[in-house]
């Protein structure tokens, strides 16, 4: 499709191609648009208002809640919860089910997110972003269950980001290629910059919290080293979205593996790591615990944390040779 497409065209122009196609799917990924938008604004103006600085509150994970978090998570809920297309969400900010307000209409989907992937970078002006990702509930009646969120990631119907950088970029698939939308300010309006993208089957980077590296067990240093053999670059910027959107432009690796601190790994399985996955064996990549493909993973609880090696597909393998020795 023709690049500047805006977003609300071409989600019309893509369902056109499915007969029986009802309208719901195009309808969810608009309003995910509309709250993207309306976050992508006020994180722009951090700098100049009195929104950063903690709420004094904790997540269910134990860390610290910044208003931002809270302003993006409330957003999402406010946006999606009365449009009909909704069973439940879940939330890395939440630790229940949020069910679908009773004098609301009730979907055929359940929606999964972290609002605000990287919230404490926002006062050095760092790119964070928003993961989100969408099943088809698998439980009835109105209210929505454990079951319908614990669903291997392979059963994603769509999962996304949108990055907040020097641009605003909402980058989704819905298992029929991966395509990135920048935002024009000017009109308010996401338009088509990248259809189609591919990650680069082996990259020159690698991107790992070397800070930690006193806690890795032996097959993460075994690696590391190799990659500085290999000469490749390190770039870590401590926010995921802007990692892995880097990589999956130019090609390389991500890895936060499990060590002495985080046994089961330290990255939510639900809320980034699944969707993440999906999007980039999308892009023709990979993602792999280190010993086990990402998405063939069955969750056990909504906050389940997991290992994540994520990237070009032939470097992700090579990382995969140091873990399953």
């Amino acid at each position: 499709m023709e690049l500047g497409t805006t977003l609300t065209r071409f989600l019309v122009e893509q369902q056109r191609k499915y007969k029986g196609a009802t309208g719901d799917f195009t309808g969810l990924i608009a309003d995910i648009a509309t709250a993207a938008k309306v976050i992508s604004r006020e994180v722009n103006q951090a700098g100049l208002i009195d929104i950063l600085g903690y709420q004094g509150v904790e997540n269910v994970q134990g860390e610290s809640v910044q208003k931002l978090d809270r302003f993006a998570n409330e957003l999402f809920i406010k946006v999606l919860s009365h449009t009909g297309h909704l069973i439940g969400i879940v939330s890395e900010e939440m630790e229940d089910i949020l069910q679908i307000p009773k004098s609301a209409p009730k979907g055929k989907y359940v929606f999964l997110m972290d609002p605000l992937d990287g919230s404490s970078n926002i006062d050095v002006n760092i790119s964070i972003g928003s993961i989100f990702s969408i099943y088809r509930r698998i439980s009835e009646g109105d209210r929505a269950t454990d079951e319908d969120f614990l669903q291997p990631g392979r059963n994603q119907v769509c999962a996304g980001y949108v990055i907040y950088g020097s641009s605003t970029m909402l980058v989704y698939t819905t298992g029929h290629g991966v395509h990135g939308f920048t935002l024009d300010p000017g009109i308010g309006e996401f338009l088509l910059s990248h259809e189609g993208i591919k990650i680069p089957s082996r990259g020159k980077i690698y991107s790992i919290n070397e800070a930690y590296d006193a806690l890795w067990d032996d097959a993460v240093c075994r690696y590391v080293s190799q990659a500085k053999q290999e000469k490749k670059t390190a770039r870590y910027v401590g926010s995921l979205v802007a990692d892995f959107h880097r990589n999956l432009m130019k090609g390389g690796i991500f890895l936060y593996p499990k060590d002495k601190s985080h046994l089961e790994g330290k990255l939510r399985l639900l809320y980034e790591a699944a969707p993440l996955a999906y999007i980039v064996e999308q892009a023709d990549g990979a993602a792999s615990t280190g010993t086990t493909r990402l998405l063939d993973v069955v969750p056990e609880k909504l906050h389940q944390r997991t290992p994540l090696i994520i990237g070009s597909l032939e470097d992700v393998r090579q990382a995969e040779t140091f873990f399953k020795s």
